[in-house]
């Protein structure tokens, strides 16, 4: 699993930083690849990557402010003209229908592929084996969604020298055993393919969420996750700032990562007010969660299976 921010900025673009916009690859389930948010330019953002458009399955729109939306039509566009006509899911909130319609129509865009747009709910999931997507509703103005993509958990490694050890040579059993299966061996013996696995691998779980302030949904989401990505909009010294508007400050976001126990937090959407200042956000996410990391245009993070 790979995040790529193709923007990080929060409300219009900068000189370095464009809109909202995160691609997620998965180059372990055949290179597929989802995106979080469609903000203005990101069909150029991700001409900078080796991602491919063709290859995208699935868009997550968080909410309908303009820096999260208004890329979406011309992706749609660049998809077909880039090859794609296997189907494409968008979900998002209420409305997104329409203005995917309207933009479309009123454009005279036509795409070749089948384009199905699901409007979210509160608490609502989506399966995609080996992945499921559970999607909350946040604390913003407008109705806002996060994502908790949960893995499903893996077998464990098999143990090949027990199974040596056991009179077991290399061969169709060991698929068996891998599966966890009970199984009979030809001289009339019976194993547990359970015995013979390592511990189970635990489902990596990657948290993306929509504008906020701070709120207990948020940690919900997050809870244990490998990979929290939430907004930054704001420095401390604003965080009423930050909760009249619905968006949290980079202290918040390190402390909703602390209450939910998450491996690594990354902050994104960063306000053009602090253009040549950001380390201040990124310092005073690191004094309440020292694993925290500032995304940039153009960087990746990848999310390991331990």
């Amino acid at each position: 699993m790979e995040l790529h921010f193709l923007g990080t900025g929060a409300g219009v673009p900068s000189k370095t930083r464009n809109v909202s916009s995160i691609a997620f690859s998965l180059p372990e389930y055949g290179g597929r690849m989802w995106m979080f948010d469609c903000g203005e330019g990101s069909q150029h953002q991700i001409l900078h990557t080796s991602l491919r458009l063709r290859k995208l399955e699935k868009l997550f729109v968080t909410h309908m402010h303009g820096d999260h939306i208004f890329g979406i039509p011309g992706l749609l566009a660049s998809r077909s003209f880039q090859g794609g006509e296997s189907p494409l899911t968008l979900y998002g909130p209420p409305g997104i229908q329409r203005y995917v319609d309207m933009s479309l129509s009123l454009s005279g865009t036509h795409l070749p592929f089948e384009l199905d747009v699901v409007e979210m709910e509160d608490g609502m999931t989506v399966e995609d084996p080996p992945l499921t997507v559970h999607i909350g509703q946040l604390d913003h103005r407008v109705p806002c969604f996060g994502f908790r993509v949960v893995e499903r958990d893996a077998p464990g490694k098999l143990l090949v020298d027990k199974l040596k050890a056991f009179g077991v040579p290399p061969g169709p059993v060991y698929r068996k055993v891998k599966q966890g299966e009970t199984v009979q061996l030809e001289d009339g013996r019976i194993m547990d393919g359970r015995d013979f696995l390592g511990p189970v691998r635990r489902g990596r779980i990657v948290t993306v969420l929509g504008d906020t302030r701070r709120c207990d949904r948020a940690v919900t989401l997050a809870k244990h996750a490998d990979v929290l990505v939430h907004e930054a909009t704001y420095s401390e010294a604003e965080r009423e700032l930050a909760r009249a508007y619905f968006h949290a400050t980079a202290g918040e976001a390190a402390e909703t990562a602390v209450e939910a126990q998450v491996s690594t937090l990354i902050l994104t959407h960063v306000s053009p007010r602090y253009h040549e200042k950001e380390d201040v956000l990124l310092q005073e996410a690191r004094r309440i969660f020292t694993r925290s990391f500032l995304a940039q245009d153009g960087s990746s993070f990848t999310v390991s299976r331990y």
